[in-house]
């Protein structure tokens, strides 16, 4: 859990005590969830910590330059390639973006909003999608954050913002539609942006994505096919968090992805249930041994920390997921929220308090 400073605790005690306009309805965040949101963290200890150091984070990106960078590049490249770095520096913006539009959405002040549209519109302007889904999956702050804060922007601002999110999405569809967890995150990123924008069409479109996904990746026994080809729990996860991010936001819409259950009988309730045994210590998995990709075997000989072949799976690379998870499994909660509660990723600590907020559905 994040330290929290002083200044932050009296900008949260100063913000909460003026309260927030009633509450609001946003694509990606349900009113009641938003009302429950800010009696937590008024309220709960462990939810006002939480919160304290995103206010912290938003105070210190006021003013700060956005970083917008033409081309995301992460995919396919290895750790210390200076494009890669390059992406990350920039990727930094995201964190900002999370803070910004947390403290903006439970405490009504105009300027985490106004920085939040400076960085958007920056990327909107800059940013070029290319429809690479292991990239642009690192938007998800952006989307989210413009989300809170669109009603506040100018038509014309508004108007730029929405046409980005369109490109991304048309990038998106337009490269190679796959059945491994890059099609996850693609999935994710359509739809999270299609809620947004309130766009029907697409929204049916990543709906039906979802379903051919599952039907092809998940199988009965809660193993994935990203599981079995590069043996890793690792990829297990990295299709679980997107799945789950996008199930969260169509269970806001009424529609339950958790339980869908696909062509060979998996679900995302089955995949959870699997991944659950590696993070209680129950069991445990030598990661890659038979892996079939190559470049698995590139980053182990790089030397990249996580990715060396034979290493046992550590539990923590599961609380994200977990947490996820939470929000949307009120049977497993009992089980999940303890174990995703071992985190020191902030984010798993702020999934778990939407999962309490979710209570109130």
């Amino acid at each position: 859990m994040r330290t929290v400073g002083l200044s932050a605790w009296a900008a949260v005690g100063a913000a909460l005590l003026l309260g927030r306009p009633a509450s609001a309805e946003y694509a990606l965040l349900t009113a009641p969830e938003q009302a429950r949101l800010l009696e937590l963290v008024r309220t709960d200890a462990a939810a006002r910590a939480e919160f304290a150091a995103m206010v912290r984070g938003a105070e210190a990106a006021l003013g700060r330059p956005p970083n917008p960078i033409r081309l995301i590049q992460t995919e396919g490249k290895l750790a210390g390639d200076p494009v890669k770095v390059a992406t990350q520096h920039a990727l930094a913006d995201m964190g900002d973006l999370t803070d910004l539009s947390y403290a903006y959405l439970l405490t009504g002040e105009g300027r985490y909003a106004e920085q939040a549209r400076l960085i958007i519109l920056a990327w909107s302007r800059v940013n070029r999608p290319t429809g690479d889904p292991i990239d642009e999956t690192n938007l998800e702050p952006l989307i989210v954050a413009y989300d809170f804060t669109r009603a506040s922007y100018l038509a014309a601002d508004r108007a730029e913002a929405d046409a980005y999110l369109q490109r991304l999405i048309k990038a998106e569809w337009g490269a190679r539609q796959l059945t491994t967890n890059w099609q996850s995150h693609r999935l994710k990123v359509i739809g999270l942006s299609a809620y947004v924008l309130g766009d029907g069409t697409q929204i049916a479109r990543a709906v039906d994505g979802f379903k051919r996904l599952v039907d092809a990746n998940l199988n009965a026994d809660g193993t994935s096919y990203d599981f079995l080809e590069r043996d890793a729990l690792h990829y297990h996860v990295y299709d679980l968090e997107p799945l789950l991010t996008l199930a969260i936001a169509a269970h806001r819409h009424g529609l339950d992805f958790y339980d869908y259950v696909g062509a060979k009988g998996g679900s995302l309730r089955r995949s959870v249930q699997f991944l659950i045994p590696f993070c209680t210590g129950a069991s445990q998995h030598r990661e890659f041994v038979n892996s079939k990709v190559l470049f698995d075997r590139q980053r182990a000989a790089n030397g990249e920390k996580g990715y060396q072949i034979g290493h046992l799976f550590r539990p923590a690379e599961g609380y994200r997921a977990l947490s996820l998870a939470a929000v949307l499994d009120d049977a497993a909660r009992p089980v999940l929220v303890p174990l995703a509660s071992r985190s020191s990723d902030a984010m798993v600590q702020w999934n778990l308090v939407l999962g309490d907020a979710a209570q109130s559905r």
